[in-house]
């Protein structure tokens, strides 16, 4: 498998086997460049994250996770036939035919939706190849090359996906939250009836300006700000 390659200012480490998340937040915490993008082009998964150095506040700086999933469906969208559908779950999740294949994660180095973070990590993770050969006993679990994508590699894959990010956040550096609003909405997933996020359950009213969350909770409307997506690695 050649070496993945990356656009101008972006560089690639391969994880050799390790968690890309783990070690890109700790790479983070020691100083790398923004840009960094580790990987592991696994058989059965694609792991990869991405370095960003933000210079707005979190609550803006988190317009990334969106992103990214904007950027993912763009890239699989060039790729991929066109009948594979590809949805964006609020929380990351990514679908493709309606089924669950992936996650999107994010962590930053500080919680302070006011600050501006020394660094911002956003984690993809894609199922390739199916857990088990009866897809059947999980109709509601995919992997992408259970969707008609079985000539699509990995690295391919991961080349667009940065590729494809990266023209989002100059969109979005460039015109704001509005288009990206648009993007998004277009693409989500589960946002129907009565949902559960960050531990909140609600029905769906719908989003804000920064794409946080609106849901009916026993008659109030409760925001849940992109904030609260946040993690880190355990």
């Amino acid at each position: 498998m050649t070496k993945p390659a990356f656009p101008p200012l972006f560089s690639g480490q391969d994880a050799k086997g390790d968690d890309p998340f783990v070690l890109a937040c700790a790479a983070a915490e020691a100083g790398c460049d923004a840009g960094l993008v580790i990987y592991d082009l696994g058989s059965s998964n694609l792991r990869a994250a991405i370095v960003f150095a933000p210079d707005v506040p979190l609550a803006d700086a988190v317009a990334m996770l969106p992103v990214s999933g904007v950027g993912f469906q763009n890239a699989l969208g060039a790729l991929a036939p066109p009948e594979v559908g590809v949805h964006l779950g609020w929380d990351g999740g990514l679908y493709i035919n309606g089924g669950r294949a992936g996650q999107l994660k994010m962590a930053a180095s500080d919680v302070d939706p006011d600050a501006v973070p020394d660094w911002l990590v956003v984690a993809l993770n894609l199922s390739m190849w199916p857990d088990q050969d009866d897809t059947g006993l999980t109709p509601d679990q995919t992997a992408l090359y259970a969707e008609g994508c079985a000539d699509l590699a990995p690295d391919q894959m991961l080349e667009a996906w940065v590729r494809h990010t990266l023209v989002g956040i100059n969109n979005w550096a460039d015109g704001g939250m509005a288009k990206l609003h648009t993007e998004w909405a277009g693409l989500a997933h589960g946002l129907d009836g009565e949902i559960t996020v960050a531990g909140q359950t609600g029905g769906y009213v719908g989003l804000d300006e920064k794409l946080g969350l609106l849901l009916k909770i026993n008659q109030e409307t409760v925001l849940i700000p992109l904030t609260a997506t946040l993690t880190r690695p355990v």
